[in-house]
């Protein structure tokens, strides 16, 4: 088993592997899978809860029929069986957010919502911090880097373009944690670079 440093911001424990690994959405390769594929929803946040109810009129011209009837049914969210919030899947398959491009590319609704300045609200801050997952422990937030092989084009793009996950999420990263925090994140992927570089 692999065991990665953690380095502590404030009330987070950072994993090193999101300074480590390289990463890149590459949608024309991976289609958007990571919204249809696994078993679940994607993680919504409790002040998200209000949020997606309200902008549900507004973003349901967006979205599928099927997500439409979807949600209509079991609501904007739901409760998952480890008492956690997500959004509600179409048929157990794909969020009932996503739609589909001409070209079969699964693309969020709700941003499309956002982007054509019907909403303020770009997607779950979950979506938009993939790779990175967070976890609520005791006293910490844990920060890690969650593997999947169906990213595997968007960690070989993120080598070609040598774009760490860090610096990915950076924007997501920031709506989560604020400046101050991702200012302290830069000093320690600094910091440990110079101390891999010195240790090579």
């Amino acid at each position: 088993m692999y065991l990665c440093k953690m380095f502590q911001i404030k009330d987070t424990l950072v994993s090193e592997e999101i300074f480590d690994e390289d990463f890149t959405c590459n949608l024309s390769a991976c289609k958007g899978e990571c919204c249809v594929a696994g078993e679940a929803g994607a993680p919504v946040e409790e002040d998200e809860k209000e949020i997606l109810q309200k902008i549900y009129p507004k973003i349901k011209p967006f979205l599928r029929p099927e997500g439409q009837q979807a949600i209509e049914e079991q609501g904007t969210f739901v409760v998952s069986d480890f008492e956690g919030l997500e959004t509600p899947l179409v048929n157990g398959k794909e969020c009932a957010y996503v739609t589909f491009d001409d070209k079969g590319v699964a693309l969020c609704g709700i941003e499309k919502a956002y982007r054509a300045g019907k909403t303020h609200f770009k997607k779950p801050v979950s979506c938009e911090l993939y790779p990175i997952r967070v976890q609520k422990l005791s006293k910490f937030k844990a920060i890690n880097y969650h593997r999947w092989d169906i990213c595997s084009p968007a960690c070989s793009l993120g080598q070609v373009l040598q774009t760490p996950v860090y610096k990915f999420t950076k924007n997501a990263l920031i709506r989560k944690f604020g400046e101050d925090w991702y200012t302290e994140l830069q000093k320690v992927a600094d910091l440990y670079e110079k101390e891999k570089k010195t240790n090579e």
